[in-house]
């Protein structure tokens, strides 16, 4: 193994959870391998997750092009992972997200970085298409932060 890499998904969970559970793990640096940094969920948008993770003594990276363009991310939606992969493969293999693949395997190698993303298990995202592609000599760690309680 040459290493580890940490994978969180903030689905059903507040910012606060995400943080506190990245902190326990004593992750370093949050690599937002999301396409498009926004979300409709307080406190998941890049400043404002940015501003929380660096305020908590963690550094934010974005990844843009190791995220799911939107035919992707509709797929991933519908719980249609063959589809999901198909994309996301074609992805992996445009130059910008190769440069990005490899600095963020220069990242992972350096310090504890944590790949984020929406859905909960890394199962059903393209994270884990990510850990295969990039990191399969790396032992995969999945963080759950605390369920929001309705």
């Amino acid at each position: 193994m040459a290493g580890s890499v940490w994978t969180i998904g903030y689905e059903q969970v507040t910012q606060a959870a995400l943080v506190e559970c990245l902190g326990q793990a004593s992750v370093e640096i949050l690599a937002d391998v999301r396409y498009l940094p926004l979300s409709r969920r307080p406190g998941f948008s890049k400043n404002s997750l940015r501003a929380a993770v660096e305020e908590a003594g963690i550094g934010y990276c974005h990844f843009r092009h190791l995220g799911t363009p939107s035919e992707g991310r509709a797929a991933a939606r519908r719980g249609d992972l063959a589809t999901l992969e198909r994309i996301y493969s074609g992805q992996l293999e445009l130059p910008e997200a190769l440069a990005q693949m490899a600095e963020l395997r220069a990242l992972a190698e350096t310090s504890k970085a944590a790949l984020l993303c929406y859905e909960r298990r890394a199962a059903e995202c393209h994270r884990n298409l990510l850990v295969t592609a990039l990191f399969d000599d790396f032992e995969q760690i999945d963080l759950e932060p605390e369920l929001v309680r309705p």
